[in-house]
């Protein structure tokens, strides 16, 4: 299991054919990226190439992986590998409860 900070983050909203993601950094380093497919498409494997992960996720959960990266820190980057039987995501840092919002 990697853990990585996220530092940074660049959002690309392309046209035409390209499906929007969401471009992570650590220490001004791509260090992965999230993808976003059409809701109900089969989801890719997520996987690493080179030394970036691909995370794949639905269009639908674009607003939810956006907000956490708005509005959490610190953040991380958590890829377990490829294939079923893995969990792969961003994460947060343990929270106290109730520490609402600063």
């Amino acid at each position: 299991m990697t853990l990585t900070k996220i530092d940074e983050y660049e959002v690309m909203y392309s046209a035409n054919t390209f499906v929007p993601r969401i471009w992570l950094k650590n220490n001004n380093k791509f260090i992965g990226q999230l993808i976003f497919k059409p809701n109900g498409a089969s989801l890719p494997v997520d996987n690493m190439v080179g030394s970036q992960v691909n995370l794949y996720y639905h269009l639908e959960d674009y607003n939810n992986a956006i907000d956490l990266l708005r509005n959490e820190g610190p953040m991380y980057l958590l890829f377990s590998g490829s294939g079923p039987g893995f969990e792969n995501g961003i994460k947060t840092t343990s929270e106290v409860v109730g520490e609402g919002e600063t």
